[in-house]
């Protein structure tokens, strides 16, 4: 199962990181950003990986 949310399919991104070099930027090494996935419940007792911004959703529209 891949690092994605199962609400919106929210995935990683790829970032670069850029060094100052005798005044210019030198795209140095990339590496991936991950979402932020946490254990959401779901209300029939089934347990899904969900990204924050989803359940801070969820949950305001179940009040």
């Amino acid at each position: 199962m891949p690092r994605q949310c199962a609400v919106c399919g929210k995935q990683y991104t790829t970032t670069f990181t850029l060094n100052k070099l005798r005044g210019k930027f030198n795209p140095s090494s990339k590496h991936k950003k991950q979402p932020n996935l946490q254990w959401m419940d779901l209300g029939d007792g089934n347990r899904v990986k969900a990204c924050t911004k989803c359940i801070k959703t969820v949950t305001k529209k179940s009040r």
